[in-house]
């Protein structure tokens, strides 16, 4: 098995490898503290499996994931990450995420889910299976404001509460400043929320601030 670790902590890419290495003492394993540097070591050596953090230094949220499924497509992605499951797990498992697991059930799950990973499967914790049905019925009970937007919506939305300007966005995201304001009020007319100090307040609160 040929495996690829991404996160900025070496602890915690210690911690993966040693439970990986228990399970498949043959594994190779590549390790990347960024995401530009998770892309250079999967091109010179592309992985059967990537386990990807959301928070590093160089990605804003889910842009980590969804830059991955572009460089690896049909690799499955498993992201471990601090966020809240409610936070992001839906949104992942939509872009095509094949698992979606909190760092603190690493120890549980890891080894179920990756072994599911590589069977061809994906992995859904009890918790995501409920709400994952849920909105698949259309009931969305409870559903939180963030998951009303599309992707393109949720990273212009978590980029103004990384307080980037209209035009750091619109360089980002390849578009112009015109469409990022264009998003923007969709965003707003969507969730409710008035300005962006009140969007830049939810995303704190639910843990879906990125780094800049």
């Amino acid at each position: 098995m040929k495996l690829l670790i991404v996160d900025d902590h070496p602890i915690m890419r210690l911690g993966v490898r040693q439970l990986i290495e228990r399970e498949w003492p043959d594994a190779e394993i590549d390790e990347a503290a960024s995401l530009d540097e998770a892309v250079q070591r999967f091109a010179a050596r592309p992985a059967e499996l990537v386990i990807l953090d959301l928070a590093l230094p160089d990605a804003a949220g889910t842009e980590s994931a969804a830059r991955m499924l572009r460089v690896a497509p049909g690799v499955p992605i498993l992201v471990l990450s601090l966020n809240a499951e409610a936070a992001y797990a839906a949104r992942l498992l939509q872009m095509g995420v094949a698992c979606y697991l909190q760092k603190d059930r690493a120890g549980d799950e890891l080894i179920l889910a990756v072994r599911r990973l590589l069977d061809g499967g994906r992995y859904v914790t009890a918790a995501q299976a409920d709400r994952l049905l849920d909105l698949l019925d259309g009931k969305k009970p409870g559903a939180l404001p963030h998951e009303l937007l599309s992707a393109q919506e949720h990273r212009v939305m978590q980029l103004i509460a990384a307080g980037r300007s209209a035009s750091e966005i619109a360089e980002v995201m390849h578009l112009s400043v015109k469409t990022v304001g264009s998003y923007r009020a969709r965003i707003l007319a969507k969730t409710g929320w008035k300005n962006s100090t009140e969007l830049t307040k939810y995303c704190v609160q639910h843990g879906l601030t990125a780094p800049d």
